[in-house]
């Protein structure tokens, strides 16, 4: 019941780009050309069931347990990720369709308007997607965050931590990008420095060139994270593990560590990726220190109120992505990341509990970002 639910998204997802190419192949097939050729008309039909079939190849191999039994050649990552984006692409030719056949009953004037708007509706997401894919994907930047805490006490005050988190380093995002990102987080001079799980995809990726970069990262304290999802479905959990304690990286499983400065302590545990489905955060209450602030590293932001409620005073996560692939609309932003989570980007508080859930700088499944640009975060403690 738990895989089946959990992949209730991409299944509706590919099932709607099915049925859209369907549609794309009705109407091509009525108009006067397809019409007077039984030559396009084939073509046409040949086309969809092709398109079908790797829509279906796609969706169902980016699942990860699937993915895996699929060889590490970099043309299927593509071949995947582009299935994906045609179905983004050909829904949004078919959302603008009745406004294409709807010009026709207007008067010349208002036609060609309409026309000019009709065309940029229907070219609109293959730019964003173009856009996305190959300039805002690429945009990393240092995103501050100010998180007020009551009764924070004063030499925790305007304590740095940078996070970075769902790298995905994979045929996406090179080894070239990860140094850069590690760059950019150590200019932020930070107190401590966090990694938040999903260091790889899958499976074959440079999961050691990884943690070499990841070590790269300078703060007073050091380096401390927790393991994300991707992690585990890579079978990666014990290798990361052991690489990152070589590299002088702690990542807290079901663990804590306590941080000492001047008179306060920082108490920051950690946890692996929480299954969909199962109680969240079991046992984690046990990692909580009275005396200290305490903070929780939690790969993806949904155990939340579980984290609230047992006392965690701040916690930190990425997965979501921010979306990934979203838009704004009226003030709400519109992403699949919604069907899974209430917390899909930013600061979000709960009494006197808080939760920062970072975008990431890296994407999975197509190599685009619509909205949601890569960050490094910067979070900074405030007492209030």
């Amino acid at each position: 019941m738990q895989v089946r639910w959990h992949y209730v998204p991409e299944v509706v997802t590919l099932l709607v780009a099915v049925f859209v190419q369907f549609k794309l192949a009705e109407w091509l097939l009525a108009t006067r050309r397809a019409q007077r050729s039984e030559h396009l008309r084939h073509a046409i039909r040949v086309a969809a069931l092709i398109s079908c079939l790797w829509l279906f190849f796609g969706f169902a191999f980016d699942i990860p347990a699937h993915a895996g039994q699929l060889p590490r050649w970099t043309w299927l990552t593509f071949l995947r990720a582009g299935a994906m984006l045609w179905a983004i692409c050909s829904t949004g030719a078919v959302l603008v369709y009745p406004l294409w056949k709807g010009v026709e009953r207007f008067n010349p004037e208002r036609r060609r308007a309409l026309a000019l708007l009709r065309d940029a509706l229907a070219v609109a997401p293959i730019a964003a997607a173009g856009y996305g894919t190959f300039i805002e994907r690429n945009r990393f930047r240092v995103v501050e965050v100010n998180v007020p805490m009551p009764g924070l006490p004063k030499d925790l005050d305007g304590l740095r931590l940078v996070q970075l988190t769902d790298i995905h380093l994979s045929a996406f995002l090179s080894v070239k990008d990860l140094e850069r990102i590690v760059g950019m987080a150590n200019e932020t001079r930070p107190h401590i420095a966090l990694v938040t799980g999903d260091i790889i995809t899958s499976a074959g990726d440079p999961l050691e060139a990884g943690i070499r970069q990841l070590a790269r990262l300078r703060s007073d304290a050091g380096t401390l994270g927790c393991m994300g999802n991707h992690e585990i479905y890579a079978k990666a959990l014990r290798p990361a593990t052991e690489m990152g304690a070589r590299a002088g990286i702690r990542f807290l499983r079901g663990a804590s560590h306590q941080l000492r400065f001047g008179a306060a302590v920082l108490n920051v545990g950690g946890v692996d990726h929480q299954r969909f489905g199962k109680p969240y955060l079991t046992g984690a209450a046990k990692l909580i220190e009275p005396t200290a602030t305490n903070t929780l590293l939690s790969h993806n932001p949904d155990v939340f109120p579980v984290a609230a409620g047992q006392g965690w005073h701040l916690t930190i996560s990425g997965h979501t992505h921010g979306g990934q692939i979203g838009a704004e609309i009226l003030g709400e932003n519109f992403s699949v990341a919604r069907l899974y989570t209430a917390y899909v980007y930013g600061l979000y508080r709960m009494e006197k509990s808080a939760i920062y859930v970072s975008r990431g700088v890296g994407t999975v499944g197509v190599p685009t970002r619509v909205g949601a640009p890569p960050e490094v975060s910067l979070i900074r403690l405030c007492a209030i």
